[in-house]
């Protein structure tokens, strides 16, 4: 995965997308460094009066946004109006996403929303998408599946923990493979390609979903419409 930007660029993103969020609202809460300076900022607003109630992504925005005051639901019992999560790469309106092994929460949490806002910093921009998929596998598909990601063109690489012995292991109790595949010149198809694949939870693509991009850097924040 590509090394992050600044602090100051993922906060400037993570704030601009979260002066979207309005009393009332239901909120899909992203994994990452730069979707957590926007859980932050809605604390501050939950803090000062605002109503929401937030649907996070994985135990890190759990317990994140526990510590911030966000009311917290399980998608099971509400709809999310605004969704915001970061990515590991955007190109165009396509994403990869899952450096930090959510993305399968994430893509159900931000496809069920009715606005989905990407944050990001610069150095995650990109004329086309070409950092490994990490595709989360069921641990007894780990080998089939990565025969077939090797069909596919892809190198795969099961995802090892960094402080511990053995591999990372997702909230949902499965493996990751990252699956470098180089420049993708068809997300869609490669996309449909790994969904097919027996043993298969969720990989990190993310193609077509996103509505807004709001890239920041230490002074400003650009928000694109995709």
């Amino acid at each position: 995965m590509k090394q992050g930007g600044s602090d100051a660029a993922k906060r400037a993103a993570g704030e601009s997308a979260a002066e979207a969020v309005e009393d009332g609202m239901v909120v899909g809460l992203g994994t990452g460094s730069t979707a957590a300076h926007a859980i932050r900022a809605i604390g501050r607003a939950v803090d000062a009066g605002l109503d929401v109630v937030g649907v996070p992504t994985s135990f890190q925005s759990r317990e994140l946004a526990r510590d911030c005051g966000i009311p917290l639901a399980d998608l099971d019992d509400v709809s999310v109006d605004l969704a915001i999560d970061g990515a590991d790469e955007v190109a165009g309106g396509d994403l990869v996403k899952g450096g930090g092994a959510a993305h399968a929460r994430e893509k159900v949490v931000d496809a069920s929303a009715d606005r989905f806002l990407v944050v990001a910093d610069p150095t995650k921009a990109a004329d086309r998408l070409s950092v490994p998929v990490p595709v989360e596998v069921l641990p007894m598909a780990r080998s089939t599946v990565a025969e077939a990601v090797a069909e596919l063109g892809g190198d795969p690489t099961l995802r090892r923990a960094e402080r511990k012995d053995g591999p990372v292991v997702t909230d949902n109790g499965n493996l990751v493979l990252d699956c470098d595949f180089g420049g993708i010149d068809d997300p869609a198809a490669l996309a449909s390609d790994l969904s097919a694949l027996p043993g298969v939870v969720e990989h990190g693509l993310f193609v077509d979903m996103a509505d807004e991009i709001h890239v920041g850097t230490a002074d400003a924040v650009t928000v694109r419409d995709v």
